[in-house]
């Protein structure tokens, strides 16, 4: 299968250098295998940018989409340890998508990860699907992997270092997701398949970027 599970909590972020040391030491000694113990996290990935903004993301994949509105993660959310607590008040530039997987082809996940967000128009949603799941299947592109979409729920998707009565324009936007052997494959793909162009009467291209990634854990491994 592409893409463990049904549900996918997107998180990518800046901090600032003299804090990235204890950030990196937290993400990689606590707080990962810390997310992935909640029952119903299946995997976590964590990811660097080789080009494109913020400089972190992480992928956390969910069995299903509810448990990302689960009793053991909002527990989670709600017991945030002193060590979460201070770096996750460093964050910046943050964005947080809590999401449905809602297209998953190809097998696999790859050294690279190619990132587009998009916001749909609301009275093009329907449309904006049909353009890009065609789009979705890696076929015969050398060096791909898989490609998935995700659409976010809105109401979930709120930043955990603002005001929950802030505005969010972002909290409905889509990511696709393109994972490939390297960079290069993943760049080329998505000139190739996304054109913002393409699209653009169903939805706004807001931004791209690709990913290498750092490490992964699966519940397995714990």
């Amino acid at each position: 299968m592409p893409m463990a599970g049904q549900g996918m909590l997107l998180t990518s972020m800046d901090v600032d250098a003299a804090d990235e040391a204890d950030f990196n030491r937290w993400y990689d000694r606590e707080h990962i295998a810390e997310r992935v113990a909640i029952d119903g996290f299946l995997e976590a990935r964590r990811y660097i940018a080789h080009t494109g903004t913020p400089k972190y993301l992480s992928l956390y994949s969910t069995a299903t989409f509810d448990v990302l509105d689960s009793p053991a993660y909002r527990t989670a959310l709600a017991g945030q340890t002193a060590w979460s607590q201070q770096n996750i008040a460093r964050f910046r530039n943050m964005i947080r998508a809590v999401a449905r997987i809602t297209e998953s082809h190809g097998q696999g996940r790859g050294a690279a990860l190619g990132i587009i967000r998009i916001r749909p128009k609301l009275e093009q949603i329907d449309a904006l699907h049909r353009t890009l799941v065609p789009r979705l299947d890696p076929g015969e592109l050398d060096g791909m992997i898989s490609m998935h979409l995700l659409e976010s729920d809105p109401v979930l998707s709120r930043s955990l270092t603002e005001p929950p009565d802030r505005p969010n324009p972002g909290a409905s936007d889509w990511f696709v997701l393109i994972d490939g052997t390297d960079v290069g494959p993943v760049s080329a793909a998505m000139s190739l398949r996304f054109d913002p162009q393409d699209y653009l009467t169903a939805g706004q291209a807001v931004s791209s970027g690709i990913y290498r990634l750092m490490w992964d854990l699966a519940k397995s491994d714990l």
